[in-house]
């Protein structure tokens, strides 16, 4: 290793000085604890690096260690249900070797190699392999199966394989002669650098959307499959308990929760919840497709910063074996707010608020990573990114916010006002949007209606009218409305209240199928309709509502099981009846 000696300390941004000769974004181990940094900037014979520990104690004259390798994650079975720190560290495995708190340098790869897997092979001695190719399986979960794949840059052809058994991570399954004439073995090991982005084939259309089982999420503001979303709010509105829905109930394949510069008691409720959990679609538990980065506000905001990079490669990973990969970050704030202490640090000039010039490019590299691909091996996978935002006092127009608006094509904007009066998930409908919609249309009609994008679209206008009735009554009172008028009010309340909102704690609503979501909006399209005709006749709004078919709308989400959607037909029936009978009784005073 080529070493040089610490010249300057500032916080978490050291600078050394040597003859070792550093490149660009190395790693390092730095005195005598070895403390990991990587290397940020190089100035003739000075390194600049940012350290992800304390650094604490450390002395001008200490020795930094060159890696000769950029910051890198271990790759292979053990990650799905792992709880892992912003460098890829497993946080159970440094408990048992350092106690409740963590110490300094300590060091552990991020899995096991002292637990064997079954290794089933799937190609024979002889066969032509390149990057990406399957070479045999693991079964990581019951829910997941690892891939054993070719690394990157060899090709070649297979000469030496084993057998079915069973296989430390390291060990040798196959031998690879390349086409330079080079021998290489395979393990079920990779290493990959976590901010090089891994390669795939090509990037494909959009076409399906990520159903999460929340209703203002899938009908109203969907999210592709290899989408990008953001969900900013201020504090209190529910970003996190929606990000904690999304991640438990969403059909992705694998959910990569990272925690950026949490509170310990939110993390927290996301290690003790998860374990727990069971799947709708699989009744296994969630933790067997799931990978959790902890990364909380008190730990080195370096390491924060690389919380995401390494949420992102392990993601990439599984998506190279064809798996729809989720990932939630919570919060990119708390990454950007990384960025400018250590901006700050550097001594380089802030841009707006403090933050680097810098800070829309690092988002869009982060948000660039996700899409749909076909990969080397002819699978298809995917990566959706949400990521959440913090703006102080909800605060839409701050540099976060409004950098990542940029790069992403799905918006949840989170109403403080909303979340104050208990209308969770607390997302404003007048605010929020998805450009997934026209990329969508045919999934939905295919899967859900013909009917779903015109239902939809009167659910819409709807709530559109709705805010303008709102806004003229709030001048002259409803009473001046007329009684068409007065039912869109009514109709749109129901609407928020039936609908939008949706509780995270009732059994049958936590989770929706969007089935059901769609007869939800078919029946409430239905009422609305059909009052409205009889409104034309001349029948007063006070008789629809004495029926009680709104407020009986209001409590379906509760009475009507996901499993047993034919008491639609039994709801859509009563109300037929309900409006007929006051039809029938003012037949004759009009």
């Amino acid at each position: 290793m080529q070493e040089k000696y610490i010249i300057s300390i500032n916080g978490s941004v050291i600078k050394a000085r040597g003859d070792g000769d550093f490149a660009m974004n190395d790693m390092v181990y730095i005195g005598e604890d070895r403390i990991l940094g990587e290397v940020i900037k190089l100035k003739k014979d000075v390194a600049t690096i940012q350290v992800y520990e304390s650094s604490t104690g450390l002395k001008i004259g200490e020795k930094v260690e060159g890696a000769e390798e950029p910051l890198s994650l271990i790759l292979g079975p053990g990650i799905i249900g792992n709880i892992f720190d912003g460098i890829q560290r497993p946080l159970k495995d440094l408990q048992e070797k350092t106690g409740d708190f963590l110490k300094r340098g300590i060091s552990s790869i991020g899995i096991s190699l002292e637990k064997k897997w079954r290794f089933f092979p799937s190609v024979k001695i002889g066969d032509e392999v390149e990057y990406g190719s399957i070479i045999g399986t693991v079964n990581e979960t019951k829910l997941i199966t690892n891939k054993i794949m070719i690394p990157y840059k060899i090709k070649g052809k297979i000469t030496k394989l084993v057998p079915e058994a069973e296989y430390f991570p390291n060990e040798t399954l196959a031998e690879v002669l390349s086409n330079d004439g080079k021998t290489y073995e395979i393990t079920m090991i990779q290493k990959c650098p976590s901010k090089t982005p891994r390669s795939y084939k090509n990037r494909l259309t959009i076409k399906e959307p990520l159903i999460t089982g929340q209703r203002v999420v899938d009908i109203m503001f969907p999210i592709a499959k290899g989408g990008t979303a953001m969900l900013p709010g201020g504090f209190g509105t529910g970003k996190t308990m929606l990000q904690h829905q999304l991640a438990k109930w969403s059909n992705a394949d694998i959910i990569v929760y990272i925690g950026c510069g949490e509170r310990g008691n939110e993390m927290t409720e996301v290690l003790e919840d998860f374990p727990k959990l069971i799947d709708p679609t699989t009744n296994r538990p969630l933790i067997e497709r799931t990978v959790l980065i902890a990364n909380t506000s008190n730990m080195p905001v370096a390491a924060r910063e690389a919380s995401i990079y390494t949420g992102i490669t392990i993601a990439e990973y599984y998506r190279d074996m064809g798996y729809n990969v989720a990932i939630m970050a919570d919060s990119t704030s708390r990454w950007a707010e990384a960025l400018r202490e250590i901006s700050g640090r550097l001594e380089e000039m802030p841009a707006e608020e403090g933050f680097p010039s810098y800070l829309p490019s690092r988002l869009s590299q982060f948000y660039g990573r996700a899409g749909l691909v076909e990969n080397f091996n002819g699978s298809l996978g995917s990566v959706t990114i949400i990521g959440a935002v913090s703006p102080q006092g909800s605060d839409f127009s701050e540099p976060v916010t409004q950098n990542t608006k940029r790069f992403i094509h799905t918006f949840w904007g989170l109403k403080r006002d909303l979340a104050y009066s208990r209308h969770y998930p607390a997302v404003d409908w007048n605010i929020s949007y998805s450009e997934y919609l026209s990329d969508l249309q045919n999934w939905y009609e295919e899967h859900v209606d013909l009917d779903f994008w015109d239902i939809r679209a009167k659910i819409v206008k709807l709530l559109e009218e709705e805010n303008e009735l709102l806004e003229i009554s709030r001048v002259v009172g409803q009473d001046v409305l007329s009684d068409s008028r007065k039912l869109i009010l009514e109709v749109a309340s129901a609407i928020r209240i039936g609908f939008l909102q949706q509780s995270a704690i009732n059994e049958i609503d936590t989770f929706v199928p969007i089935k059901k979501q769609f007869l939800m909006i078919k029946s409430i399209i239905l009422i609305y309709e059909r009052s409205l005709k009889l409104i034309e006749k001349g029948i007063p709004i006070s008789a629809i509502k004495k029926t009680g078919i709104l407020d009986d709308y209001k409590k379906i989400k509760f009475e009507i099981d996901n499993n047993h959607l034919e008491k639609f037909n039994d709801f859509e029936q009563k109300i037929k009846v309900e409006l007929k009978k006051i039809e029938e009784e003012y037949k004759n005073h009009i």
